[in-house]
C-alpha cells in the first residue's frame, strides 16, 4: 500500500535507534528512547498559502530530517510504524 500526504504533511521513517553502548551493553527495548531523526519517504504538494498559491515544500523524499520528540502521528502501513507530521514540525534536515 502506499500513502501520499496531503498539503504540507510529510511521512517520515524513524531512523533505527543504537541499542548497545560503547562498551557493549545491550539496551533494552523498554529503556530505549524513540529516536528524533528519519528519512522522507513522502511529501505533499506544498502548503496553501492564503492568497491562494501553493508553496513547494523545502524536504524532498529521501532527505534525513531532525524532528521533536513528540512531533506528528503514528500510523502503521503494511506493518512499518511510519509519522505523519507537517513541514514545520521538522527542525532542520541532516547534511552529510
Amino acid at each position: 500500500m502506499k500513502i501520499r500526504p496531503l498539503h504540507d504533511r510529510v511521512i517520515i521513517r524513524r531512523m533505527e535507534e543504537e541499542r548497545t553502548t560503547a562498551g557493549g551493553i545491550v539496551i533494552p527495548d523498554s529503556a530505549t528512547e524513540k529516536p528524533s531523526q528519519g528519512e522522507v519517504v513522502a511529501v505533499g504538494n506544498g502548503k496553501m498559502l492564503d492568497n491562494g498559491e501553493v508553496r513547494a515544500l523545502d524536504v524532498k523524499v529521501g532527505d534525513k530530517v531532525l524532528f521533536g520528540k513528540y512531533a506528528g502521528n503514528e500510523v502503521k502501513v503494511d506493518d512499518e510504524e511510519l509519522l505523519v507530521m507537517r513541514e514545520e514540525d521538522i527542525m532542520g534536515v541532516v547534511e552529510s
